[in-house]
């Protein structure tokens, strides 16, 4: 796995999180605050979990000593959502400029870094799908979600 490799994760990630994004705007507070849906969450701390999460992974590995915790904070509207996953993509992407395909293969608790990035991408696919299936629930499809929808878009886009 190297730096390109990673590349490519956190930009499926991103993709199929901006699917999830574009279908959030406008619904009713009954669907976007409601708990107790899924475990104890419901639609909309889903997804600001999904956001806390890979922001702690992105504290945690780049060695700050931040680490917000979204999901203690009031639910933001959607477009709060949205605005605050398009600051965590700003920072995601310095941040992943300053990564080495050395570092992906130093280990932290036992694992290589690259596992841990992995991780974060694939917690990220556990949520939207939740979040994918209360949306198709209530008539807002984000569409296909798969890696291999986003590689062949990337292909065509590259030809």
């Amino acid at each position: 796995m190297d730096q390109g490799d990673i590349r490519f994760l956190f930009d499926f990630d991103r993709w199929a999180t901006r699917r999830v994004l574009s279908v959030i705007d406008g619904l009713p507070e009954a669907v976007w605050g409601a708990t107790g849906v899924i475990g104890d969450r419901g639609l909309g701390a889903i997804l600001v979990h999904h956001l806390g999460a890979s922001q702690r992974w992105r504290h945690g590995l780049s060695g700050s000593d931040l680490h917000p915790v979204l999901e203690r904070e009031p639910l933001p509207s959607p477009a709060g959502l949205a605005e605050a996953w398009a600051h965590e993509w700003d920072d995601l992407d310095a941040w992943l400029d300053t990564i080495t395909d050395d570092w992906l293969v130093e280990l932290g608790d036992g694992v290589p870094f690259w596992q841990m990035l992995a991780h974060v991408v694939n917690h990220g696919t556990q949520h939207r799908s939740e979040a994918a299936t209360l949306l198709t629930a209530a008539g807002r499809s984000p569409g296909n979600l798969d890696m291999i929808d986003f590689a062949e878009e990337m292909a065509r886009a590259e030809r």
